[in-house]
């Protein structure tokens, strides 16, 4: 191989790795999402866990994340307006890198 050829491969495994990281960190925010709206909604233990599961589920109808704001708006409906829903949203985005970064 060229030194050409294993920078091209060395930029594409790159992000390839980019990209499932960024993946790994919108589903581990759906995820954290679902719980703190499931702590809401007064779920515990297993029912907490399958809502969860469920907004996960729902960020795969539609690209970015609105399908999602929509999901728990819906579910929160007069505890949580949708201005809150995504400002906890962005926390938990940034909380959910820090945990992929750490997990290596």
């Amino acid at each position: 191989m060229t030194t050409f050829d294993d920078r091209e491969s060395a930029f594409e495994n790159k992000f390839a790795h980019d990209e499932e990281m960024a993946f790994r960190a919108e589903a581990r925010c759906n995820k954290l999402l679902g719980l703190w709206a499931a702590e809401i909604l007064g779920k515990t233990g297993e029912d907490a866990g399958a809502y969860a599961r469920e907004v996960v589920k729902a960020d795969f109808e539609e690209a970015g994340h609105d399908d999602v704001i929509r999901k728990v708006a819906a579910d929160l409906a007069g505890k949580a307006d949708e201005a809150s829903i995504r400002a906890r949203r962005a926390e938990l985005l940034t909380e959910a890198r820090g945990q992929i970064l750490l997990e290596g």
